[in-house]
């Protein structure tokens, strides 16, 4: 390894601790990601939707498993060009160990529900709890892997390598600080960095580190100084995210279709009709557009457009609509043509599927030394972008928009909130608090810490977006409750917030920490 970058190595801690299993530090990296009860704990968190009866679908841990997959094959086809060696060094080098140890982690800190929890989170975090930078799941895995898993030898966080930690940064800025200018206001913002057009003044959509954990950021991005810029992912974060991309493109689809919920008829006829008539849909303003929204091809013809807006650095019609007719081809007249019924054929349908695309997708990421601010310096051939973007399409559109999808996320929304809410009255109660569960203690403690130290040394840090700062114990007090509460509730599995919200509502008699302790 080159001097220069021998200090990627270096763990936050340096002292004595337990004996990795691993011969390298990114190994043993891994090895520890794999032992912390966090990652056991996505066996039981959603994917889309939660598994249950016979129906194998995926969740949040065989989710990460195959990121990691994809990932290291994606870093180790990258190493082996001698041509790319000099760009990968000068950008800061492309671990396979590191690659795969982030794409472990990478969705750790997702909550009960997968992004419905996220965005319930957030909500309650922000407007109950007054927290600036409110719930996000990518600054979630961070802090968990920094400061709330207790598996490392300071019993802080799982001290792993920068590299690793700097790899699991998707999205290398806080909410609303960090870096200064922030990335939100460049005028090209990097993907996630916008503010949601429905939400002015409340910082970047995506963000993967907590103004609690802004020195674990800053101190894991050293060694990529003049390497990267700020805002931009390292490679080896770069790799993880087109392989996150790649496996949701892919396994989704596959779940859906075994279930029965992805049909062949429908898929067939939006994508079928825009190749039909994609120059008729091309002449309409969005206004006539949006009055056709029952039609089939409407849908992807706005799907187009969008790209069009938001990455017209990338997207080429022609290139658009051959991924339309490679996807029409592949997924819906081969794999959707024939109902999944558990055969033999059947099954060796879904593995020609997956495998053939993810052998297509892989083989078309490269690595760029200057690329635009909306890609990593990792990304995926013209075709191949595409052709993701419209297999994302179909999974949006056919299941994700579902009313018998967004009925059943009602009511885990309602049972988040109602959760949170239990835990923050029990929390009050003067009588009962010192029986609250000894993890929500510990979180309390630890983040009262966190907040009182930013309080006295970066004020700035805790100001919300509306500009109010707390001032004073109480308020900071209120801060470390919230925050405890919304860690130890996005720590839960699905099964874990049902059970505790049934048992606080007095509705079942079970003892609590059957199920409740991690």
């Amino acid at each position: 390894m080159p001097d220069h970058l021998r200090h990627r190595e270096s763990r936050r801690d340096a002292g004595p601790g337990p004996v990795d299993l691993a011969a390298t530090p990114f190994r043993g990296d891994r090895d520890r990601i794999v032992a912390s009860p966090f990652f056991a704990r996505l066996g039981g968190v959603t994917q889309v939707v939660s598994a249950s009866g016979s129906a194998l679908l995926h969740n949040r841990l065989t989710h990460s498993l195959k990121v990691a997959q994809i990932a290291r094959a994606i870093a180790e086809r990258l190493i082996s060009d001698p041509e790319l060696a000099p760009l990968l060094e000068d950008l800061g080098g492309c671990d396979p160990d590191v690659v795969e140890a982030a794409s472990l982690a990478h969705d750790l800190g997702h909550p009960p529900f997968g992004h419905l929890g996220e965005q319930v989170l957030d909500r309650l975090a922000r407007h109950r709890f007054g927290l600036p930078d409110g719930f996000e799941g990518n600054a979630q895995s961070f802090r968990i892997i920094t400061t709330t898993d207790t598996r490392g030898p300071r019993a802080a966080g799982l001290d792993l390598t920068a590299a690793v930690r700097a790899a699991t940064l998707k999205y290398p800025w806080t909410r609303l600080t960090h870096p200064s200018p922030h990335p939100r206001e460049m005028s090209d913002p990097p993907r996630g960095a916008a503010e949601p057009k429905d939400a002015p003044g409340t910082g970047s959509s995506k963000f993967s580190a907590y103004v609690t954990e802004l020195d674990d950021l800053t101190q894991c991005r050293t060694s990529f100084d003049k390497r990267v810029e700020t805002w931009q992912q390292t490679v080896e974060s770069s790799v993880m995210d087109n392989a996150d991309d790649i496996a949701y493109a892919i396994h989704d689809l596959e779940d859906f279709h075994r279930i029965g919920v992805l049909q062949h008829a429908p898929v067939s006829a939006e994508l079928g009709q825009w190749e039909s008539d994609r120059a008729e849909f091309a002449a309409f303003d969005d206004e006539e557009l949006a009055e056709h929204h029952r039609r089939p091809g409407q849908s992807l013809e706005a799907l187009r457009r969008r790209l069009h807006a938001r990455d017209s650095w990338m997207v080429d019609d022609e290139v658009f609509a051959a991924a339309v007719s490679r996807v029409r081809d592949e997924l819906v007249d081969d794999l959707l043509s024939v109902p999944f019924d558990g055969s033999v054929a059947a099954e060796q349908a879904f593995g020609r599927f997956a495998s053939g695309w993810t052998a297509r997708l892989v083989g078309g990421v490269h690595v760029l030394a200057d690329p635009p601010t909306r890609s990593g310096h990792v990304l995926l051939g013209r075709e191949q972008w595409h052709e993701v973007q419209v297999l994302k399409f179909v999974h949006r559109r056919f299941v994700l928009l579902r009313p018998d999808l967004a009925l059943y996320q009602r009511g885990q929304a309602r049972l988040l909130t109602s959760l949170v809410e239990a835990l923050e009255q029990w929390m009050g109660d003067r009588y009962e608090a010192d029986r609250l569960p000894r993890r929500l203690h510990d979180l309390v403690e630890l983040a009262h810490g966190e907040y009182t130290m930013l309080a006295a040394d970066h004020p700035r840090t805790l100001v919300g977006a509306a500009g109010e700062q707390p001032s004073g114990p109480a308020a900071i007090l209120s801060l470390a409750r919230g925050r405890a509460v919304i860690d130890f509730v996005a720590s839960l599995t699905d099964g874990q917030a049902s059970d505790l919200l049934e048992a606080l509502s007095g509705r079942t008699g079970q003892f609590w920490s059957d199920s409740f302790v991690l």
